[in-house]
């Protein structure tokens, strides 16, 4: 039986429109999972504007107890600054991570970019190839891929996409700068029309299972690898050279110029993924700085 603040939640999470439909359906999920924690290490809140200091510090030490890694950390605690700031209790939980002890997440060192072809991309469904195909051009995410209406978002010179297809309910342009990203649209366009992605009469989230069962399938497990591919691409168009994730020099081994362009390149790359912070494209293009110890 749902509890006083796990209903006092889903109020808040349900009514808020903010983000996408996953953005949303996920802050749901892990507030719900925050109220059940709270109720079995003895806190029982009235409502989610009960919340108080001790209660966040009992919650980060659970999860730390449990070794949780420091991107769910990461995640967990934004979905619990989302929570103060609607019940106006903002100061409750700290500003900055590191002040509860939480280490900042590792940037991966390897490379995730990944290009689909061939046989696996054919033996897809055309709607579901031209998905694949705008995250690699554009740099999309799924959502955003299969929500994309061409004759809306392009603008000419860049797309434009709305808030409501984005992660976060962040809207953003992309530049259009190769003819193979025009010749694209105007495939999407011919097949789509006005529309999305998603067949008309289906809902997104249960086409969303559909091309993920079908791309798993046919042996394509990583998608969110074609949107490293399309960092990467663009990156050696803006710089002139690949990153250091694709083998590219390192900060320490560039030239003044060449440190300038590495960063208004990664601030560039930042925007039109959606995120904004130069410290997320390390995941994307490889650390700005050799690892410590290295030669």
């Amino acid at each position: 039986m749902m509890d006083a603040l796990a209903y006092d939640l889903k109020t808040i999470a349900l009514g808020n429109g903010e983000g996408s439909y996953l953005t949303r359906s996920q802050r749901h999920r892990g507030l719900q999972l925050m109220a059940r924690e709270l109720s079995a290490l003895g806190f029982r809140l009235p409502a989610a504007s009960s919340l108080k200091p001790r209660h966040v510090e009992a919650l980060v030490q659970h999860w730390k107890a449990a070794r949780l890694s420091a991107g769910t950390l990461k995640n967990r605690m934004g979905w619990l600054r989302w929570w103060a700031a609607k019940v106006r209790r903002a100061n409750v939980v700290p500003r900055q991570n590191d002040s509860l002890g939480i280490e900042n997440r590792r940037s991966f060192q390897g490379n995730r970019a990944h290009v689909t072809h061939g046989e696996k991309m054919q033996a897809l469904p055309e709607r579901m190839q031209l998905a694949l195909r705008l995250q690699m051009a554009f740099g999309l995410r799924l959502e955003e891929s299969l929500k994309f209406r061409a004759s809306q978002a392009d603008k000419g010179d860049a797309i434009a996409l709305q808030a409501s297809w984005c992660k976060g309910g962040r809207a953003r342009t992309v530049a259009i700068t190769h003819p193979r990203q025009r010749a694209l649209l105007d495939e999407v366009k011919a097949y789509c029309g006005t529309g999305s992605l998603v067949p008309e009469g289906t809902r997104y989230i249960d086409y969303r299972r559909d091309v993920e069962a079908a791309t798993w399938g046919v042996g394509i497990r990583n998608m969110h690898g074609h949107r490293h591919w399309y960092a990467q691409w663009r990156y050696a168009t803006l710089t002139g050279h690949p990153c250091p994730a694709a083998g590219g020099a390192t900060y320490e081994r560039m030239t003044r110029a060449g440190r300038a362009a590495d960063y208004r390149a990664r601030m560039a790359i930042s925007a039109e993924l959606g995120h904004g912070r130069l410290p997320v494209t390390d995941t994307y293009l490889g650390s700005r700085f050799a690892a410590k110890g290295a030669k």
